[in-house]
């Protein structure tokens, strides 16, 4: 006997005002490659809303969750945010992989202010290993440690060439999101999967 009714069928399509919103925030990080998200040569891959969240999911994979109960399933896909009250979008740190994948423009820390950044600071002058050249003032950027490994995301506060004539404390790099939510904020990331 077959179930319908799972949260794949809850979930929905995003209207066109929030398909604009969320692509208009996502190409702050990864500009034209939203593309690559969507025409992977692996399968369909989409964006659907479940509950203010945008959840990244196979299209196959959708098809063949709808047969499982809505109290079985926790979690259908990768979520890249929510939107507030407002019609704002906010990325997770749960999209954090397809952001370093495909980001255009990269800050890299230095060890000394990894912790700093993990506990939800920004990135200061001091701590700037380095920068991806001509990178814009408030240009959506992923923070990587200095070994490669992708800390968190973030928007540029001054613009390549202004960073290199900054004094040590000021800021580089708007804090967004970093890897240390997991920890400090795991039951909001898991509460609002369903």
């Amino acid at each position: 006997r077959r179930v319908h009714g799972g949260i794949a069928a809850n979930m929905r399509p995003l209207t066109e005002e929030e398909t604009k919103v969320f692509f208009e925030k996502l190409a702050k990080y990864i500009g034209p490659n939203i593309r690559l998200l969507l025409e992977r040569p692996d399968g369909k891959y989409v964006f659907r809303l479940q509950k203010d969240r945008v959840f990244y999911v196979s299209d196959e994979l959708m098809r063949k969750a709808t047969c499982i109960p809505r109290e079985a399933l926790m979690s259908l896909g990768t979520c890249f945010g929510k939107f507030t009250k407002t019609m704002k979008f906010r990325l997770t740190i749960t999209a954090l992989d397809f952001l370093a994948q495909y980001a255009q423009f990269k800050i890299w820390v230095k060890p000394s202010s990894e912790q700093s950044f993990l506990y939800g600071n920004h990135v200061l002058k001091a701590g700037l290993g380095r920068i991806t050249e001509d990178t814009p003032q408030n240009q959506g950027v992923v923070v990587y440690s200095m070994s490669g490994l992708p800390l968190g995301f973030g928007t540029c506060a001054r613009a390549t060439h202004e960073c290199r004539k900054l004094d040590p404390t000021s800021i580089v790099c708007f804090h967004q999101g970093d890897v240390g939510e997991y920890l400090r904020d795991e039951a909001e990331i898991t509460s609002g999967a369903v």
